[in-house]
């Protein structure tokens, strides 16, 4: 290399040598922003040095740029937005939490919003407007260009979590007639295309999806052979108002990288690619996880209010479902007025039957989920978890038992007590299964409110299976 171009590549990297060294200062190993990072652009805010901010915030990712916004505190993410109004793209929007970006659009004129919706994706733009109130919606909706307006009016009209609001509206479609060869022309000299995809659709006279071509076999057929005699005929359809946590079981069981969306007439409307099924397993997991634990979307960023709720009914209904325990115990009052130790062995009981619920429960709240658990085998899997049940039940048994019988020198409460684990902790099986099964078939979801259910019955038989068996035995008579 000569030295003109050595000092010329020493120029064209200096910058980004810069830019470097500025995200070394802003991420750390683990690449998140730093707490002294987040703390600076937190203290140039609020003394109103919008073009320090702007000169923190301008080397980061966009992703990292949304990270930054949910760091902050809720009342300076209005300010950090006016701060970098000019970095505030679709990348940036399409990467913020829901429930910040709800509050960043609640901020900025419908102008603004109309233009970053209209970067987005359809199901990002969806996204950021969905929330809005109506009067809002139809003010921004204004501001649009109308094909950008028909394509989220339209999507707007599916339900939510459906493959409408999922599905993107770019994709390639061509008809059956076409060669190999006039395709590849089509794809060369049309602008308008879709930036990325996978396959192209082909359709009939109709716009009903016959057939894909995988661009690799677009690339090595000839240019002859007839789109008919090369595509793949068989094909996952999507139907627009599917569920979307059922399009991510379709991707996951076919191995699909993409998959056309039809209407109710069977035209083909929109398509779904792997990168959002990704977004939406991410979701579903952690949404069945927070429902089993009552706690609500889970999100740190969800208003007080909102989380105030949605945690307290769950709260409320435990507290109800524990006055039937408290009723069982209260009527064997007598019997542990007798005998102290069945006041402290009886949460013993309860406790590790609420466990042997949880266990199986989430078991089958997954299986639901994955469709794993279905009427065909519902039978198999309640006598599997029975089996298992039981089995956990005696071995745990047999070492509360014994050690009951020691502690308390009385062989008697010790068989009481490791009856009463194993009679639990079976109840447990069947309605960790049960309940969530019971639940899917009316149509509810099966981790909304079968943790509440299945705990009040382990906990009520745990109390009654060693009170009732301690008098029935004449341990306290």
């Amino acid at each position: 290399m000569t030295p003109e171009e050595l000092a010329t590549a020493e120029r064209e990297a200096a910058p980004m040598a810069a830019d470097a060294a500025r995200e070394s200062e802003s991420l750390d190993e683990e690449n998140t922003l730093k707490k002294h990072f987040v703390r600076r652009v937190s203290e140039a805010l609020e003394a109103g040095e919008n073009e320090q901010v702007y000169a923190l915030v301008e080397p980061l990712h966009p992703a990292d740029i949304a990270d930054l916004f949910e760091l902050l505190d809720v009342n300076e993410r209005p300010a950090l937005a006016r701060a970098i109004n000019d970095l505030m793209g679709s990348e940036v929007f399409a990467e913020l939490n829901d429930h910040v970006r709800e509050l960043l659009v609640e901020s900025l004129p419908a102008e603004a919003i109309a233009d970053i919706a209209e970067q987005l994706d359809t199901d990002d733009a969806v996204a950021m407007l969905e929330d809005l109130d109506e009067d809002d919606q139809q003010a921004v909706l204004a501001e649009m260009e109308p094909e950008d307006r028909a394509a989220i009016v339209s999507a707007l009209s599916y339900p939510e979590e459906s493959a409408g609001r999922l599905m993107s509206r770019d994709f390639v479609a061509v008809p059956e007639h076409m060669t190999v060869g006039d395709l590849i022309d089509f794809l060369r000299e049309s602008p308008e295309l879709a930036n990325e995809f996978w396959e192209v659709f082909i359709v009939d006279a109709r716009f009903h999806p016959v057939g894909t071509c995988a661009l690799s076999w677009i690339l090595r057929t000839p240019r002859s052979i007839r789109l008919t005699d090369v595509m793949q005929r068989e094909q996952t359809l999507i139907p627009v108002t599917m569920d979307q946590e059922e399009v991510a079981l379709r991707f996951q069981k076919y191995a699909l990288i993409s998959a056309a969306v039809v209407d109710e007439s069977g035209r083909l409307v929109g398509q779904i690619t792997v990168d959002d099924v990704v977004h939406i397993i991410q979701e579903e997991a952690g949404e069945d996880v927070l429902l089993l634990s009552g706690a609500g979307e889970g999100d740190i960023n969800e208003p007080i209010r909102d989380s105030y709720v949605s945690r307290v009914r769950w709260l409320i209904a435990n507290l109800l479902t524990a006055l039937l325990g408290a009723t069982i115990i209260s009527s064997f009052g007598g019997a542990i007025e007798k005998l102290v130790a069945l006041a402290a062995l009886s949460p013993m009981v309860a406790s590790i039957g609420g466990n042997a619920g949880t266990q199986t429960m989430a078991v089958a709240v997954r299986a639901l989920a994955t469709n794993q658990l279905t009427r065909a085998n519902t039978g198999r899997i309640l006598w599997r978890e029975m089996r298992v049940a039981l089995l956990n039940g005696v071995t745990v048994a047999l070492l509360i038992g014994i050690a009951t019988a020691l502690v308390f020198s009385n062989p008697l409460l010790g068989a009481v007590i490791a009856t009463a684990v194993v009679v639990n902790i079976v109840t447990a099986g069947l309605a960790g299964v049960i309940v969530p099964v019971l639940f899917d078939r009316f149509g509810q979801d099966p981790a909304v409110a079968s943790s509440v259910f299945v705990t009040m019955i382990t906990d009520s038989m745990g109390f009654f299976a060693f009170l009732g068996l301690a008098v029935a035995s004449g341990l306290v008579g």
